[in-house]
């Protein structure tokens, strides 16, 4: 399981022009399976993906194509997490 964190940029000012483009990609990350979940860092830092079923030189791959990253929007950073003990209604993050 990864998390991955966007967080803004001096070129965040760009974030409008680009935003039809870096929906698009997370549309695509939840059309291919590798999203669970994408929601806002708070107080307006940025993003946060949940991404699972994957490999991390195939995620960071897909990161790169973000449009926001791409241009410089935002700075990623992708966290790797092995899960040691999950509330049963995560025990597909075990596989």
């Amino acid at each position: 399981m990864f998390v991955v964190t966007l967080t803004f940029s001096d070129n965040r000012d760009r974030a409008a022009e680009l935003m039809a483009g870096h929906k698009d990609w997370i549309q695509r990350g939840f059309d291919q399976g590798l999203f669970l979940m994408v929601g806002s860092l708070q107080p307006n830092r940025g993003g946060a993906v949940i991404a699972h079923g994957t490999d991390r030189d195939a995620l960071e791959a897909f990161v790169g194509e973000d449009p926001f990253v791409v241009e410089r929007v935002v700075s990623a950073d992708i966290l790797e997490i092995t899960p040691a003990r999950l509330d049963e209604r995560m025990a597909f993050l075990a596989a």
